[in-house]
């Protein structure tokens, strides 16, 4: 009768705790915290908007997130924030610790930024810069290009054959071309006098004188 009694008490405890292992089930909360020195940033998760710092959001996987943080007056910060996840939520443990662990389990991340103010240039900068690039625009316009001269040739000059190096133009003498010697009359031949007829004059054009 004891024996019965022990066996029911025991069943009874294994059906309770059976009952309250499937509906208290615990799970892993995720969250997520983003602080800026300067409150009021507006922040991008992904190229989603969750709030003006300092601000928290729920998250489901783990791994690079870009936060994006914009403030005006204040340089845009873009940051590829790592999300490293733990232990337990290793492949094959996440199985008991999203499902067969009773307690909920909460993984509370925390990120803080520093934003640099941002520099605006002075308007007297900047029309100054644009004066002095107009001045070096109009200086470059304004100078006159030079003129190429062709290289001077004296001469012909020397072919290079395959496997032969050309002298240089300098060290080549120069090349004289010689006139050809002027053509002299040849000389006048006196014809001999024919029986009644006068002398010939060695110039047919010359009338002998009388």
């Amino acid at each position: 009768m004891l024996r019965l009694t022990r066996v029911l008490i025991l069943r009874q405890i294994l059906t309770v705790a059976l009952l309250l292992s499937t509906s208290a089930v615990g799970c892993v909360q995720r969250r997520m915290t983003v602080r800026t020195n300067v409150p009021g940033a507006q922040v991008y998760v992904d190229n989603t908007e969750i709030g003006r710092t300092p601000v928290s959001t729920d998250f489901i996987y783990y791994g690079d997130r870009t936060i994006r943080l914009v403030k005006d007056g204040y340089e845009t910060q873009i940051v590829k924030q790592p999300v490293n996840a733990p232990w337990y939520q290793w492949p094959g443990l996440d199985f008991f610790a999203e499902n067969v662990w009773p307690f909920e389990i909460r993984d509370e991340r925390q990120f803080n930024y520093q934003l640099q103010p941002q520099y605006i240039v002075p308007t007297e900068t900047l029309l100054s810069r644009g004066e002095e690039l107009r001045r070096t625009n109009a200086a470059a316009v304004a100078l006159p290009t030079p003129a190429i001269a062709a290289p001077a040739t004296t001469g012909p000059q020397p072919v290079s054959t395959p496997g032969i190096i050309a002298p240089p133009a300098f060290l080549t003498p120069p090349q004289t071309t010689t006139p050809p010697p002027a053509m002299s009359p040849p000389p006048s031949v006196a014809q001999p006098a024919l029986p009644g007829y006068p002398s010939t004059s060695p110039n047919p054009y010359v009338t002998p004188g009388r």
